[in-house]
């Protein structure tokens, strides 16, 4: 397995529009993107940070994950993303070192990626993402 770089850090908010201006206006980093990922229930929002971005996400239904996340957790890092060239030879190798994982095969994510996620009890409690064919 090789892994490119961090792709992201996702965040989980309550308010996207508060967080956005915080991020731009206050932090002066520029807004790489918006997006709906209605499979996910989350709005979108993404800043470039060097060679990786921060991802902020916003429920858009009380069933979203974030949205059960923030009610356990409150707000905050929700999951850190590793680019990788292919998320299903990851998957197919973390399986083999018997690694929980929460997805089998890689699936649509935001702005054209295919991701995975690999259960926070195989990784000392962090969630973490493997995704492809975004943020290069």
């Amino acid at each position: 397995m090789k892994i490119n770089k961090i792709a992201h850090i996702a965040i989980a908010v309550r308010d996207l529009e508060t967080q956005v201006a915080f991020y731009r206006d206050v932090l002066g980093l520029e807004l790489a993107g918006r997006e709906v990922v209605a499979d996910q229930q989350v709005k979108v929002a993404m800043f470039r940070v060097g060679s990786s971005m921060i991802e902020l996400l916003e429920p858009t239904s009380e069933q979203s994950p974030i949205a059960k996340y923030l009610e356990r957790r409150g707000e905050g890092i929700h999951h850190i993303a590793y680019d990788v060239d292919d998320v299903a030879a990851v998957l197919r190798e973390l399986a083999d070192k018997q690694v929980r994982l929460i997805d089998d095969a890689p699936r649509d994510g935001a702005h054209g990626a295919k991701i995975a996620f690999v259960h926070p009890r195989s990784t000392f409690g962090v969630l973490s993402e493997f995704c492809s064919g975004t943020h290069r």
